[in-house]
This record gives C-alpha cells, structure tokens and sequence, in this order.
C-alpha cells in the first residue's frame, strides 16, 4: 500500500510540474507541489524502513522457526533419554527372560510389606517354590525348551498375582512369592495350592507336553520370623523339607523340630 502510495503522488507531482511548465508559477501550485514532493519523499522513506522492517521480521520468523525445530528436536532426545532411562530401570530390577521381579526388587518390596505388617498388624507369606528335575528337561531337550518352559510358569505366576503381592525369578529354576495381608494359614495354603495346580498345568513347547512339579515352602511372618531374612531362609528351608517328602505346599510351622 505504502509503495502504491508513492508512486500516484509520483504521478501527481509529475502532472502538477507539467501545470506550472504551462501555466506559468502560481504560488499556490507552487506551494502544493512543494508539499507534495515533500509527502513523497517521506512515503518512499517510509517504504525503504517498512522494506527493512519486512526483511528483519522474515528473519526473525525463520529464526523462530529453527528454535522450535530445535526445541521439538530437544524435546524428543529428553523424552527418549526419560523412556530408556525408565527401561535401564525397569531391565536392572526384572528378570530378562520371564519379565517377572528380579530378586532384588522382591527383597525390596518384602521389606516395605514388613513394614506395613508391623504398623497394621497384618500376616506376610513368603513361598520359595524350586521346580522338581528341571535339569532333567534342559538335558534331554535342550535350554531353549527349558527357557519356554520358565516364561510359560512366569505368565502363570503373573496372571495369579493380586495387585499387592509379588512374584519373582530368584534364579535358574527357583521363584519365590510375596503374599501381603495375608490373612489366615488356610488362605494362605489355598494360594500355594492354586500356585502349584497352575504350575503343574502341562506346558505345550514344540510339540512336546511337559509336566512340571514344584516345591513349595512357606514361611509366615510374625509367626516364623520378623526380618525379611529369617523369612526367606525358613521358606527355604520348608521347600527343602517339601521336596524331600514330595507333597503339597508345606509350611516352616509343620516341619519336625529336633
């Protein structure tokens, strides 16, 4: 608009020149003109600074442009370094075959449900379970059978574990469980059995079906111990006797004293 400004006063002024060529100088086109060729000198004044105006502002935006690519480029690399720093997290305290609690984790979460026990005087249950002749399968059909086998007992652990309790992967062939609020011996005997039925259920793994039997023992807190180590030494320690006289879940309270 500025620029179409300037050039009809150019138009104007060249006309009104043209006028006191031919009409000789009146002092009033004179003094007209004069304001005229004054107006368009400030109009093309003003379309050089509004011109670079224009191209500081083009700038601009095309600077602002590159600093929110490079702040959505910043954004990106936070949330990625977030999610993989949540996963080094998560891998450090699961176990990488079946997903499961690693024992570190377990121990964690055994100490707070003490914790919680002792202020609200609940029972805790912890189960160590060993899987009977797993060996036997890794030698006859290989660790990669033996693998499947676990992740199959992995999901079946998981999909019976409430909210609130804990299944993990000690190690090789040996998970352990954390009931909290465990109520009654007979509740917590019912949640071994079903532990166990559901272990035992076969596993299909390349055509093969097999069977796995566990081990349980069980230690109860405040009844066996107070600390999370005399816990799990006398669910240890119940599994060993359990194995030994090949029955059902069995209890450190059931075992013969000397």
């Amino acid at each position: 608009m500025v620029e179409a400004c300037a050039v009809d006063l150019s138009t104007v002024n060249t006309v009104l020149k043209k006028e006191v060529d031919e009409s000789g100088s009146s002092p009033a086109i004179k003094l007209a003109l004069a304001k005229s060729e004054d107006a368009e000198i400030r109009v093309e004044e003003s379309a050089d600074e509004l011109a670079s105006v224009t191209s500081s502002l083009a700038e601009g935006i095309q600077e602002r442009k590159s600093l929110s690519d490079e702040l959505a480029k910043t954004y990106a690399a936070l949330m990625e370094s977030r999610r993989q720093a949540r996963k080094a997290r998560s891998d450090a305290l699961h176990d990488p075959l079946t997903g499961l609690p690693n024992f570190t984790l377990f121990k964690d979460r055994l100490d707070v449900a003490l914790s919680q026990a002792r202020r609200h005087e609940w029972r805790v249950a912890v189960m160590f379970i060993d899987l009977d002749r797993f060996k036997h399968i890794n030698d006859t059909h290989g660790h990669d059978v033996g693998d499947a086998c676990l992740q199959i007992i992995g999901e079946r652990l998981e999909t019976i574990t409430r909210a609130e309790d804990t299944a993990c992967r000690r190690s090789g062939d040996e998970f352990q469980f954390l009931m909290t609020e465990a109520g009654s011996l007979p509740v917590i005997e019912a949640l071994a059995l079903k532990l166990s039925k559901s272990m035992q259920t076969r596993c299909e793994v390349r055509a093969l079906n097999l069977t796995i039997k566990p081990s349980i023992g069980i230690a109860v807190y405040p009844d066996d111990g107070h600390s999370a180590q005399e816990l799990l030494e006398k669910a240890d320690a119940a599994m060993y006797a359990a194995k030994h006289k090949g029955e059902g879940p069995l209890f450190f309270s059931q075992l013969e004293k000397p």
